[in-house]
């Protein structure tokens, strides 16, 4: 009597599995978890752009490079323009973003200009001659210091990954913000008027910046 009532008590329902099935089961459950949270991690860690990581420089003083003119004779030294605002964009004539963002900047240095706001534009890993036709087909900022970079030593400094990265730099000689990416006029004034009201702007990331070709 005992065994059939129960026969009838596990009538309809599945075998138990054996503790070696059980087991296995447990096993693979615990392998995909695994991957699962090893890949979360791997991407967190290899996935990010690595524009993405904050400038170390923000909050510190600017590099004190010294830079010769794109256009003529001289040089331009970063430390000599502590006083006005200063907005140091790294470009070069291969970059399509910087293309893009080329007339809000000079339309932002001649908005700026009378409010002690200067613009320096460092050539990127490019020729002088690429640097110039460039210039010559979008057109010169006014105002606006162009100077070329030997070795990338500034663009070094800077911590520079690739192109288009516009820093600003108060009239203390501390980088209060950053750019990475196309930047727009919308954008430069907004972190300009932050910076000449005496407060400190939130830097952005506007998308992926460009590399040097081959680099």
């Amino acid at each position: 009597m005992t065994a059939v009532h129960q026969d009838k008590r596990h009538a309809g329902q599945p075998p138990a599995p054996p503790p070696r099935a059980r087991w296995a089961r447990w096993l693979a459950i615990a392998t995909v978890a695994a991957v699962v949270a090893t890949g979360g991690v791997l991407g967190a860690r290899f996935g990010t752009d690595p524009t993405l990581v904050a400038s170390p420089l923000l909050g510190k003083p600017a590099p004190r490079a010294t830079l010769p003119l794109l256009d003529g004779g001289g040089q331009v030294s970063l430390a000599a323009l502590r006083g006005q605002v200063v907005v140091v964009n790294f470009w070069a004539s291969w970059c399509a973003p910087c293309r893009a963002e080329h007339p809000d900047l000079v339309a932002a240095a001649a908005a700026y200009r009378a409010a002690g706001v200067l613009f320096v534009g460092v050539v990127y890993q490019d020729t002088p001659q690429a640097a110039r036709g460039f210039l010559e087909e979008l057109g010169r900022g006014q105002g606006y210091l162009y100077v070329t970079d030997q070795g990338s030593r500034a663009a070094i400094d800077f911590g520079v990954f690739g192109i288009p990265e516009t820093f600003f730099v108060d009239r203390r000689g501390t980088v209060v913000a950053k750019i990475t990416g196309k930047s727009s006029f919308p954008m430069l004034a907004d972190t300009l008027d932050q910076i000449l009201a005496g407060r400190t702007p939130e830097s952005r990331q506007t998308g992926r910046v460009q590399p040097a070709p081959g680099g």
